[in-house]
């Protein structure tokens, strides 16, 4: 069994966001949507760890797991899906199937069930951009720089020196923000400047889990507590003891598991489900929302005395359009950033341009900014950056050679790619992720159930593409 390959029998728009963070940790990935050619690639290859959606066309994931009872040195097999249930959950472990996921796949999960992976990895393949260019001397974290705080604006670094202030402690803390204003860099930079940083960071997203497997994935379960549970599992707290635990979204949390939360923040310790036995651990608590939690208090839907019991250091990440010329160093960082990752001399902004990053409104926050930044690089060739780099229309861009482009006969911008292999090496995956989801729109006639379907995901997941799309001035 090869240690640094792992294998996807999936669709390619489902898993190739994964990718980058797998090849950064030295690992190599296979792809395959056939039943042979999966198993052919088991046969060459001998993956670490399998993971297949639960249908693709023709093939199922039963078909793969009857294959594995049948020949003990298969490797390991991961069930995960866009939207999953329980009985699809029972089915599949029941089959002998190691795990049964929801998307989407993060590195900080994988690496748990690989089997030398490296433990001090970043966990994330795209963590939420840092909000902000270098601090000054005296605000400088401490560990590792990839956690660095980029920003001068004095929201900011009010809200960097209370997390400078309390990373060492082990208070609860609450940070909120609108999305793609990084909260999750922020979690993670008080877990790198704590006593807690050479434990575990274990992150959970709690709006992407139905109750019934969210309460197992946080707390565990013992082996024959449901249908499937064939061993005892470790939740997310137990993996996380010694360290921190990040719990995201956590408004969209279930009022019955609330009330289980809030006795481990008060008493450090819970049952897995179907246990008998109590579980101590000692784990520091964080927790992001982008919505008003207490909003979400006064209508009922978050436990008064859980939002107090977290709410002991709030964190409030101001939105990027209110961080004057720090949208300038964001942008300054990510050019450099995606200039090193093409191989690319740096680039500068003219000043149209930086007078355009002050303007615009930015309603994707830091996440956008650096989806334009990559699109700026690509388009501005040799430089410098200009204004109409930025622009959301494709059609409205006049490539600098545009003039000996018709003077020698060829076409003004290049064929549209024939195939999805050639669209994933002609262009940027979020380019690519956009034209799909339009696709898919367009061929069920804005069906966004079906349109969900075809692209496996779930319609969750696509309507907040939808949302960010609109937000940006793409009509749909």
């Amino acid at each position: 069994m090869t240690a640094n390959t792992v294998l996807f029998i999936a669709e390619p728009q489902a898993v190739t966001g994964i990718f980058p963070a797998l090849k950064e940790q030295g690992l190599q990935a296979g792809l395959a949507d056939t039943l042979n050619g999966a198993l052919g690639f088991i046969r060459k290859s001998r993956p670490a760890v399998v993971f297949c959606r639960p249908r693709l066309q023709g093939f199922s994931a039963s078909d793969l797991l009857t294959q594995a009872a049948a020949d003990p040195e298969f490797p390991p097999v991961v069930v995960f899906s866009p939207s999953g249930s329980a009985e699809e959950a029972r089915e599949f472990l029941e089959m002998g199937a190691r795990d049964y996921w929801l998307e989407p796949l993060v590195w900080d999960k994988i690496r748990l069930i690989l089997p030398q992976a490296p433990r001090d990895a970043e966990p994330e393949a795209e963590p939420e951009p840092a909000p902000a260019a270098p601090e000054p001397p005296s605000a400088q974290p401490r560990g590792d720089s990839r956690f660095s705080i980029i920003g001068q604006h004095p929201a900011v670094l009010r809200v960097l020196a209370l997390a400078k202030r309390v990373a060492r402690s082990k208070a609860t803390v609450l940070i909120s923000g609108e999305s793609g204003t990084g909260k999750e860099m922020f979690a993670r930079y008080l877990h790198h400047n704590s006593d807690r940083d050479e434990k575990p960071f274990v992150a959970i997203n709690c709006a992407a889990l139905p109750e019934h497997l969210l309460e197992s994935e946080l707390f565990g379960h013992e082996k024959g507590a449901f249908t499937g549970a064939i061993a005892r599992k470790q939740g997310k707290f137990e993996l996380a003891d010694g360290g921190t635990i990040l719990l995201d979204e956590i408004t969209e949390m279930d009022m019955g598991l609330q009330a289980k939360l809030l006795r481990v923040l008060q008493e450090s310790e819970f049952d897995r489900v179907g246990g008998t036995e109590t579980v101590k651990v000692d784990v520091r608590v964080l927790a992001t929302t982008n919505r008003s939690i207490e909003q979400t208090v006064r209508e009922g839907k978050f436990r008064e005395d859980l939002f107090y019991r977290l709410n002991v250091i709030p964190l409030k990440l101001p939105a990027l359009r209110e961080r004057g010329e720090d949208v300038v160093r964001l942008a300054e960082f990510f050019t450099a950033k995606y200039c090193a990752a093409y191989g690319m001399g740096r680039l500068a902004f003219s000043e149209d341009a930086k007078n355009w990053l002050v303007e615009y409104e930015w309603p994707g926050n830091v996440r956008e900014l650096q989806n334009l930044m990559e699109r700026a690089v690509l388009l501005a060739g040799d430089g410098p950056i200009r204004r109409d780099h930025f622009l959301m229309d494709d059609a409205e861009w006049v490539p600098d050679d545009l003039d000996e482009m018709q003077q020698a006969g060829e076409e003004a911008a290049p064929p549209e790619p024939q195939t999805a292999e050639e669209a994933l090496s002609v262009m940027p995956l979020h380019e690519m992720e956009k034209k799909l989801i339009l696709k898919s729109l367009d061929e069920t006639q804005g069906n966004r159930t079906r349109a969900a379907e075809m692209l496996g995901i779930s319609v969750r997941t696509l309507r907040n593409k939808i949302n960010e799309y609109k937000k940006l001035g793409i009509s749909l």
